[in-house]
């Protein structure tokens, strides 16, 4: 479906100074995309948008910065990441997920209509479909988000489907799984001091910047007891982000959702053994109690996406994530001299 010779229209990368977004960016960037970036830099940073991207810093609720970065840039498309992604944290203070994830987004919706924007790309999650009854998770899987975060993200899905049915703007909605790794030449990667994704906190403990890695539950009803997940490495997921740009481009009639995973899970027990066996160290684990919001297990059903882009990921194999997340931790002690 998507052509290699759409158009390479300029986009406006949300969040892109953050995780998922600056390497959403950098994969524009190596095609050539004309892109830039608007980040309010609460949980971004400056050094992870590229040489060359205009930064944005300001909020994606000032719709009169938006109209001004859209006349500026000529932006034709959005790659929508910017907002909250802290399951726990959602439970505790879901009015700040509200306001972050669904009424900024809103805000953001109501400003690409006003100015003509055509096409958003949408940072969706697997949160979206709760506990779901049956594994790997189909797009058609009940959305029964058991925290606000998820629920946050499936009201943006709403609302996208609403808007485009009523104005000139078609989307797609990605429902990541969870994404680890970083930037395959050490460009970017996860660096938000506290994170709580579990290959980056197991990756700060080999390296001695935590004293241990807690699992949280091993009651679950899984082979080992502990929290299966399907581990997307993020530049296979931001490479899935252009096709899907380059999709809505060559057919403007269409919107899509999809699930972005590798079909595959793994326990954390798993995770903490990869992280082992490519530092060859042994990590401290703490057993400790679940976590509020936490499922079970969360894997993919991926058949939609590889119908429907020409996405061949690159990366999936849990050794190499582990390799280029520990790489990038250590690129990130430079950067913030460490040592």
């Amino acid at each position: 479906m998507a052509a290699a010779s759409s158009p390479r229209v300029p986009v406006l990368v949300t969040g892109g100074a953050g995780y998922i977004g600056s390497h959403a960016v950098l994969a524009l960037k190596d095609a050539g995309w004309p892109v830039a970036v608007i980040d309010n830099l609460t949980t971004g940073f400056r050094f992870a948008v590229p040489e060359g991207v205009p930064l944005y810093e300001g909020d994606i609720e000032d719709g009169a910065l938006l109209a001004r970065i859209f006349a500026e840039q000529g932006t034709r498309a959005i790659m929508h990441f910017a907002g909250s992604i802290v399951v726990p944290e959602s439970v505790e203070n879901p009015l700040k997920y509200y306001h972050n994830n669904t009424a900024k987004t809103r805000a953001l919706i109501a400003a690409a209509v006003a100015a003509g924007v055509p096409h958003f790309i949408f940072s969706s999650t697997a949160a979206t479909y709760g506990e779901p009854e049956v594994s790997p998770v189909t797009e058609d899987s009940p959305k029964r988000p058991i925290n606000p975060y998820g629920m946050s993200k499936l009201m943006t899905e709403f609302m996208l489907a609403d808007t485009a049915r009523a104005h000139p703007l078609n989307y797609c909605a990605l429902r990541y799984f969870n994404v680890a790794g970083a930037d395959p030449q050490a460009r970017s990667g996860q660096s938000t001091a506290g994170a709580t994704h579990l290959i980056k906190v197991a990756v700060e403990a080999a390296l001695g910047k935590r004293g241990h890695v807690g699992v949280f539950g091993t009651d679950y009803d899984t082979p080992d007891g502990t929290g299966v997940r399907d581990y997307i490495h993020v530049a296979d997921l931001a490479e899935a982000h252009v096709l899907a740009l380059e999709a809505l481009i060559a057919d403007p009639a269409i919107s899509l959702t999809m699930n972005c995973g590798y079909g595959r899970g793994f326990s954390v027990l798993e995770v903490l053994d990869a992280v082992d066996r490519v530092t060859n160290l042994k990590i401290n684990r703490t057993i400790e109690g679940r976590r509020a919001g936490d499922p079970a297990a969360l894997v993919s059903d991926n058949r939609r996406i590889k119908a429907t882009l020409p996405w061949q990921p690159r990366y999936a194999d849990l050794d190499t994530i582990v390799r280029h997340a520990l790489a990038w931790e250590r690129r990130l002690s430079e950067i913030r001299g460490e040592g």
